[in-house]
């Protein structure tokens, strides 16, 4: 036999796409990076528009409708949302016997289990359903994050107001005041930046339990599981460690450079720089540096901003590697008084839009999410009889 005949005969060995990449598993109509612009594109609008122009309420509009709402609509809506932000003394008491060593994203896990299994509606998966749950968890979860940082520095759950938009309820329920303009229209490009960006891990989560006709607090559930590992979510609590551990203050410059070396050089992965769908740059970060900016310039940080600099500028000149959103949105958080173990938490009650749509779409075309494997174990063997 030829060695052609001889390769023919011998069975092809599949190709292994290690965590699908690269591999296209469905449509969406949500959201894509355009590579022609390197924009990320909410129902075709470029997000960097939405941050400019529109509210977080109106991209999440955007995001479950597929359109701009019109002024009414988006009445309508604020006037919905604003009245479902109380949070229950069943689900506040629940928080309360969580301990504070907790993570608290294993608070907020635990909490929209909570509201899965105190909502009548659970069962019910019509379009209709489906899309009041998911305004319910925009409305709460600001409640939820804000009570969680509050009781580990033992103050009190602030109620929410239904006299303030989205941003400007959320910092209220957190630090008991509303700030100036600047920095609630920081957050509020902070929720729309983070708002959706297609088949990401949580999301692909969020798909696969929904895919099993599963209900939708349950796809959250395991969506804000998979967030927070620091290789998704967890990454914007990673860069600010990172900060940390550099040190603030003058020659921080100095400082970033150095600890970037000695990083490098243990071979830690650095956090907040590299996306696997960008390839020329995270299409969100300069509306979110610009933010960032805005933040320095508001609480007279400028040490910050140069230590943020430097650790950029040495990692491409190093690695050739650019930053992610979570790079500069985590040390936007830590200026306007987040903990930094609630940050991944800000990402969830922005993202809930993003997975609840997404849920949404699943269900709407459904089939079993239920890839093959390739098994490379021991050929099939018998268990011994004993004598």
């Amino acid at each position: 036999m030829s060695d052609v005949q001889t390769q023919a005969a011998q069975p092809q060995q599949p190709v292994i796409y290690k965590g699908l990449a690269g591999v296209p598993v469905d449509y969406t109509a949500i959201s894509k990076v355009n590579p022609e612009t390197n924009s990320l594109l909410y129902r075709g609008y470029p997000v960097q528009e939405l941050a400019a122009s529109a509210t977080f309420e109106e991209a999440a509009y955007l995001l479950w409708y597929g359109e701009l709402p019109d002024d009414d609509q988006l009445a309508a809506f604020e006037e919905r949302e604003r009245s479902l932000r109380g949070l229950d003394h069943v689900t506040k008491r629940i928080v309360d016997e969580i301990p504070v060593t907790a993570h608290p994203m294993d608070v907020l896990r635990t909490a929209v289990s909570v509201f899965g299994a105190s909502d009548p509606m659970t069962p019910d998966d019509s379009p209709e359903a489906n899309l009041d749950k998911a305004i319910r968890l925009f409305a709460k979860l600001p409640s939820i994050v804000t009570y969680d940082q509050r009781r580990r520095h033992d103050l009190e759950f602030v109620e929410p107001r239904d006299d303030l938009g989205y941003s400007a309820n959320f910092l209220w329920q957190a630090f008991g005041e509303v700030p100036e303009l600047p920095v609630v229209t920081a957050f509020d490009v902070s929720m729309i930046l983070y708002a959706e960006h297609s088949f990401n891990a949580s999301t692909f989560t969020a798909r696969v339990i929904a895919s099993t006709l599963s209900d939708l607090y349950s796809a959250v559930t395991g969506a804000i599981g998979a967030l927070k590992g620091p290789l998704h979510g967890g990454a914007n609590e990673a860069v600010m460690h990172a900060f940390e551990e550099i040190g603030p203050g003058d020659g921080g410059a100095e400082r970033a450079v150095a600890w970037l070396d000695a990083a490098l050089a243990e071979k830690r992965k650095i956090m907040g720089f590299g996306h696997r769908v960008y390839k020329h740059g995270d299409s969100r970060v300069p509306t979110m540096r610009d933010s960032l900016e805005r933040m320095v310039e508001y609480y007279d940080r400028p040490d910050l901003l140069e230590l943020y600099v430097a650790l950029e500028d040495a990692m491409a000149e190093r690695k050739n590697i650019k930053p992610n959103l979570d790079y500069p949105a985590g040390p936007t958080y830590h200026l306007m008084g987040w903990d930094t173990a609630t940050f991944t938490p800000l990402f969830v009650a922005s993202r809930v839009t993003g997975w609840t749509a997404h849920i949404m779409e699943q269900l709407a075309s459904n089939a079993l999410i239920r890839p093959l494997s390739v098994y490379n174990g021991p050929d099939e063997r018998h268990v011994p009889v004993k004598g």
